[in-house]
């Protein structure tokens, strides 16, 4: 029932007279409605004037989607997870998420990161999952998480890329993550889920958040762009996205310690293979390839505390 108001609200307070003629409803049940949506997490503002979600508010009514992408969107109070939430809409038998379909939440209960760390949320924060079909082939998949960092990148207009998945403030704080998870059979994948978190206006401590940088930027109008350059840089050339990550990276020529499955790699940051593979020259002078792992830079600005690695 909360969820028929929620379409209905934009950032100019409405009363509840004219909300309750809309669901046939009369104005007790409005407010009662208003109060479930924002006990679920929904930023919704009461005034003399009526009800209006918070300036920003990341609902679709209120994103500017200009391309495929978002068009078909879901925005949510309280979820387990967007990850989850984009896949069961893409099983759903009667209207299954298309390419491109967007799941938004104000918060997750159980919200996660790479590797499975807990992926924590709160107010302030931009957290989405954008679902793409398939079939995707390795290779694709491989530079997946480099092409959402570009377009990451480009969408905030700050900081530089950690590889594999962190866009960095200027000052080395954890601004954004990406997570991209696949549905493998064989050599390809029938659908991917990639989320992205971006600390906007409230960050976890230790992080940055881009109010600081960008304090012009909604919530709204960000995710507006950042589908704009999923849906560029997801369809770019495999050697545009390489030469772009290279352009705006913080890792190449640092000296790094990734942690990967098969143990720790420590050395400096060289390259990128054709896959997104990090080449490291270690300190033996052999040259080896990270093709996932958590990295450490060594001696940045602000080495990134233990805690930071397990939020957006």
């Amino acid at each position: 029932m909360p969820a028929r108001l929620l379409p209905l609200l934009t950032e100019v307070p409405q009363s509840g007279e004219i909300l309750g003629a809309r669901l046939g409803v009369g104005r007790v049940t409005v407010n009662t409605l208003a109060r479930r949506l924002a006990e679920d997490g929904v930023p919704v503002v009461v005034t003399r004037g009526g009800y209006a979600l918070a300036p920003g508010t990341p609902a679709p009514q209120l994103v500017p989607v200009r391309g495929t992408f978002g068009q078909a969107m879901r925005y949510c109070g309280t979820v387990g997870s967007t990850q989850d939430e984009a896949r069961v809409w893409a099983d759903d038998p009667q209207a299954p998420a298309p390419h491109g379909a967007v799941v938004v939440a104000e918060r997750q209960t159980a919200g996660r990161g790479r590797r499975g760390r807990s992926w924590n949320t709160t107010h302030g924060t931009l957290v989405l999952s954008v679902l793409l079909h398939g079939p995707l082939p390795l290779p694709e998949l491989s530079l997946m998480p480099l092409a959402a960092g570009v377009a990451l990148q480009a969408a905030c207009g700050v900081g530089g890329l950690k590889w594999p998945n962190d866009l960095l403030a200027p000052d080395g704080r954890k601004l954004a993550g990406i997570l991209l998870e696949a549905d493998l059979r064989g050599e390809e994948a029938r659908r991917a889920v990639l989320g992205i978190g971006v600390n906007v206006g409230a960050a976890p401590e230790g992080a940055a958040c881009l109010c600081e940088f960008r304090p012009e930027l909604t919530r709204a109008g960000l995710l507006a762009c950042i589908l704009a350059e999923l849906e560029r840089w997801l369809a770019a050339p495999p050697a545009a996205v390489l030469e772009a990550w290279r352009a705006a990276n913080v890792t190449l020529g640092r000296d790094v310690r990734v942690s990967t499955p098969r143990g720790l790699l420590s050395g400096t940051a060289l390259d990128l293979d054709p896959q997104g593979g990090l080449l490291i020259r270690t300190p033996e002078g052999t040259t080896v390839t990270a093709h996932a792992g958590d990295v450490q830079l060594v001696g940045t600005l602000a080495p990134s505390p233990p805690s930071q690695e397990d939020t957006p």
